[in-house]
């Protein structure tokens, strides 16, 4: 969450810096229409950039993957360079729309105004003809805009409409590049504000056509076959393996892949809850039904469906040298244990070298299935793990003290979680509270995609 919230910061430091630089005049504006000049320029120019770094961030870059931690972390900064965007838009149309309501109200005058000076240069004078135009359609992107993100937002609102609607963002945001381009103030072109400008611009025109061409992710996509499918009917969960003969290049436990089984409802994130075996090429999924999606699953898909399957995804990987491991999963969040409880055994039964780590895993769920529990506790046993099982109904719910008189050496484990967010900040903050560094010590999938 830090390196999310320093980007956004250092993000939106930077091009107010560069504006600043660019338009000092803005300390000594003389007057207020003179300010609503320079206010108009700034705030388009922060919505832009949060804009386009959104763009950027919707393809799913392997470059910056690695450096935020994985793309659970772009997702959350996409997020909220979305919100910031939508944010800094309105204030840029209340800065452009306001002082003129203001002066049809009779409270602002309207300042008089001389002649324009002459304008040599040809491409100034270019994107001046084009100047109405771009006032025009920017003033109704905006509104597509605020509809649509608020679509993104709202989780009341089905998956497959958000899936339909959110696509047009991108042909949203080519209509404002227009319409930043024309009205960027035309000096600022010439500067470092412009330079920046221009690549952000440049490299979301070219993410937004790769989103509107359906094409994010097109190297990374492969196809296979529903091989297996098992509900477990107490936790509403279901089990599924998928064959996928050629074209994975084989994944890390705690990885995720977004996979497609109808075309219409789009692709949705699974963590794989398999330790990957080239001689079998399949990937097991675990879903529970949280949503409107999930929730059929059990009653649309069939043994021998094509499915897509695009990735892997994701840094939740269980590398790190300390010599003890506490993994807490928390319902649904159970999966990526699974998954490297089953690489470790793998590397048990092949006689490879294993991390030498102390590892106890601590599952707490509100449903209970003795089948899956059993099956549960074989895969521990055979990874060297040691297990503790929290049914809330019976043993209560799972605090961080609980887990410190549980493993007394908890100072030197690096923590990993998996769960609900709001259970995992808790546990973060207490654990914190504790004396650990949980910067350093306290790792937290961030399992949300919208």
């Amino acid at each position: 969450m830090r390196r999310i919230q320093l980007a956004l910061c250092w993000g939106i430091a930077l091009l107010s810096g560069l504006w600043l630089l660019a338009n000092p005049g803005v300390l000594a504006p003389g007057g207020f229409f003179a300010l609503r000049g320079f206010m108009v320029q700034y705030s388009g120019v922060l919505a832009m950039g949060c804009m386009s770094l959104a763009m950027i961030l919707a393809t799913r870059p392997r470059w910056l993957e690695g450096r935020f931690g994985g793309l659970d972390k772009l997702y959350r900064l996409h997020k909220w360079l979305g919100i910031g965007g939508l944010a800094l838009g309105s204030a840029h149309w209340l800065w452009a729309q306001g002082p003129k309501w203001a002066v049809g109200l009779g409270w602002l005058a309207r300042p008089q105004r001389g002649p324009r000076p002459a304008v040599d240069n040809a491409a100034e004078q270019f994107l001046l003809s084009l100047r109405g135009a771009a006032e025009g359609v920017g003033e109704w992107a905006f509104y597509a805009s605020v509809l649509l993100i608020a679509v993104a937002l709202v989780q009341r609102i089905p998956y497959h409409l958000f899936y339909r609607t959110h696509r047009i963002l991108a042909a949203v945001y080519l209509v404002l590049v227009f319409h930043s381009a024309v009205l960027l103030q035309f000096d600022n072109w010439a500067g470092p504000l412009g330079v920046l400008m221009a690549a952000l611009l440049a490299y979301g025109t070219v993410a937004a056509v790769l989103v509107l061409l359906r094409r994010v992710g097109a190297d990374r996509k492969v196809e296979g076959r529903i091989a297996s499918l098992h509900y477990y009917a107490p936790l509403h969960v279901l089990e599924g393996e998928v064959d996928v003969p050629a074209g994975w290049p084989g994944h890390k436990a705690g990885q995720f892949a977004f996979v497609t089984s109808d075309t219409s409802e789009g692709a949705h994130p699974y963590t794989i809850a398999s330790a990957w075996d080239p001689a079998e090429h399949r990937l097991r999924f675990i879903a529970k039904e949280l949503g409107d999606h999930t929730s059929r699953l059990n009653t649309t898909l069939r043994v021998g469906q094509p499915v897509r399957v695009e990735g892997p995804y994701g840094c939740f990987t269980f590398e790190d040298d300390r010599p003890c491991q506490i993994w807490v999963g928390a319902g649904i969040g159970i999966t990526p244990f699974i998954a490297r409880m089953q690489f470790l055994a793998q590397r048990r039964k092949a006689g490879g070298a294993a991390p030498r780590q102390i590892i106890d895993l601590f599952h707490s769920t509100t449903d209970y299935s003795e089948e899956a529990i059993t099956k549960m506790r074989a895969d521990a046993e055979a990874a060297d793990v040691r297990l503790h099982v929290l049914h809330d109904a019976r043993d209560g719910r799972l605090s961080g003290e609980r887990i410190r008189n549980a493993v007394p050496e908890w100072r030197e484990a690096s923590i990993w979680f998996c769960g609900p967010v709001g259970f995992g900040e808790v546990l973060r903050k207490d654990f914190a509270r504790h004396g650990l560094p949980v910067t350093q010590q306290f790792q937290q999938e961030l399992f949300a995609m919208r």
